[in-house]
């Protein structure tokens, strides 16, 4: 939805990773997701008097393999408390970095071209978890809350990007992209649905030219869909509040996905409410010059490089194609394409059976890549009709095997150029309205003839091949 003529959005998004350590980001507790409640705590994350922090050597690791993805500046950092007094952290203050930053001064290139500004990207732990009970879910009307622990000194790197972004669907990409990056880097799995990526985002307004607008930020956005929304939500309704005289105050906000719409939690605090100091119980971090050449040997192609990869084997490619690369290049799985084409095979049809079938599938570790081009190979070839290859892909990928052995077992031996010709005559005798229409020029019912086609046959029918026995009797 566009903003009225002559406005202008800016955002900001401040994107929070949990990163996928063994354990929690200064004690020993296990990092797994789906525990039971409160039993993946201690001392040290409960905050219990006379505890310390000990810093995760691999958290450190995953922040500067972060940094390095998005181009950012890698120095010296510090440690300090945020201090808050929330029940979901039990010792009324959280970890984080301040005014030194572990990685500082990056960017991020998005797939339609533009460039997002990284400020920043910090080390932090993550609070616990509450639960409000009641019909809205919210603290306020709750009837009581819960808490857990378990998230309680998780780690955590948070993204902060400039104000750089002037459109939601800006912001989706953007977050899209990011997700994409930290999946790479192995960092963390990017799954928002069960928090561990959660956006805030920073939303203004200002007329064009004019100096950036009062922000409010929206927090603790879950999913790319409610992203989108909420900003477009906000945008609007800052908009709407300043023609009609009102003035925008900075506020934390909360988004109603059912409602679709913002609505204020609290006014928002500045850097000096939360009254940061120095963490006494940590020294500086330093990370060395050997260090973090370990990490930057051990980073792979980021998803930028290797979207480009395939694009190159396909040369021009359709937006569909775009979409199918998106969705290989987000599993991880565009191996399946590059071994086709190093054998010669047909890349497009390759592609077309990752973003389908392989990518329906979530599991694929039982289907070789041998196994995977030889059955494009055979499809491709005419040996197997697209819905036979996609039957057979689905056994190999519950149970492996060889396709070949596989089709011959299924029956799916191709009929013989003689005994299709015979089944098209005999169909198009028995369906003479349909047939004169065909070849009076109405394309669509060349499907309708595939189909008995393949009901006649139990889809032992190449469709390629039926298409060119109509067309040679048209």
């Amino acid at each position: 939805m566009a903003l009225p003529e002559g406005w202008e959005m800016v955002v900001g998004l401040e994107v929070h990773t949990e990163l996928r350590t063994a354990t929690k980001m200064f004690c020993g507790c296990a990092n797994v997701f789906g525990a039971e409640a409160n039993t993946n705590v201690c001392p040290v994350c409960l905050g219990l008097p006379g505890s310390l922090p000990v810093l995760n050597e691999r958290a450190v690791s995953m922040a500067m393999a972060i940094g390095m993805a998005l181009h950012a500046t890698i120095a010296p950092s510090t440690f300090h408390r945020k201090n808050y007094f929330y029940p979901d952290m039990p010792k009324d203050f959280q970890i984080s970095q301040y005014d030194l930053p572990i990685n500082s001064g990056g960017y991020l290139d998005l797939p339609d071209g533009s460039r997002v500004r990284i400020e920043r990207a910090h080390l932090e732990e993550d609070t616990g978890k509450s639960t409000h009970l009641g019909v809205s879910g919210r603290i306020h009307g709750a009837d009581r809350s819960l808490v857990d622990y378990n998230r309680s000194g998780v780690p955590l790197v948070e993204i902060v990007s400039g104000p750089d972004i002037r459109s939601a669907a800006q912001a989706r990409l953007y977050a899209s992209e990011l997700r994409a990056v930290l999946i790479a880097t192995g960092a963390s799995d990017g799954r928002m649905e069960e928090g561990s990526m959660r956006i805030d985002a920073n939303v203004s307004v200002r007329r064009s030219g004019e100096p950036f607008g009062t922000r409010c930020e929206i927090k603790n956005l879950n999913s790319l869909r409610s992203l989108h929304r909420a900003i477009e939500f906000e945008a609007q309704r800052q908009v709407k509040l300043i023609e009609s005289g009102g003035v925008v105050r900075q506020e934390t906000r909360h988004w109603d996905e059912t409602v679709g719409a913002t609505s204020t939690m609290r006014v928002k605090e500045e850097a000096e409410d939360y009254r940061y100091f120095r963490e006494p119980d940590l020294v500086d971090l330093a990370p060395s010059a050997a260090w973090q050449q370990r990490v930057a040997d051990a980073l792979g192609p980021m998803p930028a490089e290797r979207r480009a990869a395939v694009v190159a084997l396909l040369g021009e490619v359709s937006d569909a194609q775009r979409d199918a690369i998106d969705v290989v290049i987000d599993l991880g799985l565009e191996r399946f394409v590059h071994a086709t084409h190093a054998a010669g095979g047909d890349v497009a049809v390759a592609l077309a059976r990752v973003a389908n079938e392989l990518a329906a599938a979530g599991d694929v570790s039982k289907l070789t890549e041998d196994a995977f081009v030889a059955t494009v190979a055979m499809e491709a070839g005419g040996q197997l009709s697209a819905t036979q290859a996609k039957t057979i892909l689905a056994d190999l990928l519950a149970s492996g095997g060889e396709p070949r052995a596989v089709a011959a077992a299924r029956g799916f031996e191709q009929l013989s150029a003689d005994s299709l010709g015979g089944i098209v005559s005999a169909l198009i005798d028995a369906n003479p309205d349909e047939w004169s229409r065909f070849r009076d020029g109405d394309d669509k019912l060349a499907q309708f003839f595939i189909g008995l086609v393949m009901r006649e046959t139990k889809g032992r029918a190449n469709g390629k091949a039926v298409i060119a026995e109509l067309h040679a009797r048209r």
